[in-house]
């Protein structure tokens, strides 16, 4: 059996969750702004209305991270499987033992932080930087095993253009 198989990996950095020199908590425990928690219910409707349904969705447990992925989550009815591996660091090779512990799915949409999304998106599509700004989605289609420069970004989708979607 060939273990290589096709992977649309999704990455969603966590929605707004405000200047964290102005949080006093830890910053495990930082929310979502009123502007990320909007951003979130943007992104769940509108991925609920598109027919979008990962396989999987893998959230860090840090507080924006996992609020964003209940608020996206919520209009799909898929349950978030919460992982301190999208907490941590996180590279290729840790991304592909996380993957192999969620049963190889092949659809995830994982919810989690900078740098390590915008580093791993990179690293894929084979670019030396691709920002990932608060809020979007990104699909990444690639095989595994990951290897750097063997992703096709297939689409991006940042909260500004949800903003301008339900505008008009």
């Amino acid at each position: 059996m060939n273990d290589s198989h096709e992977l649309q990996l999704h990455l969603l950095r966590h929605a707004h969750a405000g200047d964290p020199s102005k949080w006093t908590g830890p910053d495990s425990a930082r929310p979502l702004s009123e502007k990320g928690q909007s951003q979130a219910v943007r992104m769940g409707l509108f991925l609920a209305d598109a027919g979008f349904l990962p396989d999987l969705i893998m959230s860090s447990p840090l507080v924006r991270a996992l609020e964003t992925a209940r608020l996206v989550a919520t209009p799909l009815a898929l349950p978030i499987v919460v992982t301190n591996a999208l907490a941590m660091p996180l590279d290729l090779e840790s991304l592909e033992q996380l993957l192999a512990g969620a049963g190889n799915p092949r659809r995830p949409l994982l919810v989690g932080h900078d740098p390590d999304f915008s580093m791993l998106a990179a690293e894929l599509a084979g670019v030396a930087d691709l920002p990932v700004r608060k809020g979007t989605l990104l699909r990444i289609d690639t095989r595994r095993p990951l290897q750097a420069g063997s992703g096709l970004i297939r689409w991006l989708l940042p909260p500004d253009l949800l903003s301008i979607a339900t505008e008009g």
